[in-house]
């Protein structure tokens, strides 16, 4: 498998640190379809989106922006990051993406999760009480309903279907990947491996090789589960910035990503605040937060894979909402130094050990 990077982002609507203006949801939208047209140009592989349902973030509709973005891209893969399958209803989230996967000619891919930011539960009337069993359910519909057509199933949560189409299918036949969104719990670990599916590894501190046992634990469970190496494939999402030196990309990322943990970190106003030396502390080679000049990036992924062996990496760039100007050119360089690079150096290795 070709090692693969690429940028997510939730567009939060985070007041600017220097003017403490606001963008509309409309400015943010349409700097994201600009980010992801140039991720597409630089050759990226993945521009995903998240999640939310409250006033200080852009989106509660993936499927919808990556539509939009689908229309004004033509190799870039597009993702949720991602969609709370625990209020959702499975049927409506495979038309959405089976629907994105036909404008898209296939791009299409979902990474799903219980979702750590909650709001969504009491908006579609469902109980926190459930907050497990419900994505159990709802995982084992959504993978029903990829392998089968029509479907018959039986839950809890949700009425039966009993011989049901569910369509579209996806774009000439495929099957949409579905990759199961992590957020470092032992359980959800070995969930996600006894189902044979690959596993998106949010990783928001910490050591940069410090999830490590998740990640034996995870493939050690599914291959006792019966399942080959190539099904258990891994994904590092987490923040992060590129610049030209390792300074700028500090002093252009740090306001923001401040601003954004404080500002949209779980209770709005009541986040997470985070000093500058802390932030440089966990940008450092030995942090997990992936913020550096072109170079620094790629070593840090090189070092990661030595302890993780995984299959792509998912940066979500510029948190905060850092400036678009400085955020296209941060796209760039992870497109066209930090990727190539790093491919480069993985297949030289895979040479060397055969």
């Amino acid at each position: 498998m070709t090692f693969d990077i690429g940028i997510y982002h939730f567009g939060e609507l985070t007041p600017d640190p220097v003017s403490g203006a606001i963008a509309p949801p409309s400015q943010r939208l349409h700097q994201l379809i600009e980010q992801a047209v140039v991720a597409d140009q630089a050759g990226l592989s993945v521009f995903a989106v998240g999640e939310h349902h409250r006033p200080d973030f852009a989106i509660p509709a993936p499927a919808v922006v990556l539509s939009a973005i689908a229309t004004q891209t033509s190799q870039i893969r597009l993702s949720s990051a991602v969609t709370v399958l625990s209020s959702d209803d499975p049927v409506r989230v495979f038309e959405q993406f089976s629907t994105l996967d036909n404008i898209s000619n296939g791009r299409a891919e979902m990474i799903v999760g219980r979702g750590s930011y909650i709001e969504s539960f009491p908006l579609f009337g469902y109980n926190l009480e459930d907050y497990g069993e419900l994505f159990d359910e709802k995982l084992d519909l959504l993978t029903q309903i990829r392998a089968n057509d029509p479907v018959t199933w039986n839950g809890r949560f949700r009425p039966a279907l009993d011989d049901a189409n569910i369509s579209p299918r996806p774009y000439e036949g495929r099957s949409i990947p579905l990759w199961v969104g992590v957020g470092g719990t032992p359980a959800s670990v070995i969930r996600t491996a006894s189902r044979g599916l690959p596993m998106a590894l949010g990783i928001l501190g910490g050591r940069v090789d410090g999830f490590k046992p998740f990640v034996e634990a995870y493939r050690k469970a599914g291959e006792e589960h019966g399942f080959t190496q190539e099904a258990l494939a891994v994904s590092v999402n987490g923040p992060g910035f590129v610049a030209r030196t390792s300074q700028a990309a500090i002093d252009i990322s740090y306001p923001y990503f401040a601003a954004g943990m404080t500002e949209n970190f779980h209770q709005r106003g009541e986040g997470y605040r985070m000093p500058r030396r802390a932030y440089e502390a966990s940008a450092s080679e030995a942090g997990a937060l992936f913020v550096g000049s072109p170079q620094q990036i790629i070593d840090k992924i090189l070092l990661q894979h030595e302890a993780y062996g995984h299959e792509r990496y998912i940066m979500q760039l510029g948190f905060g909402n850092t400036p678009q100007k400085e955020t296209l050119e941060a796209i760039e360089l992870l497109g066209t130094e930090v990727l190539p690079a790093v491919r480069n150096e993985l297949a030289s290795r895979k040479a060397e050990a055969v």
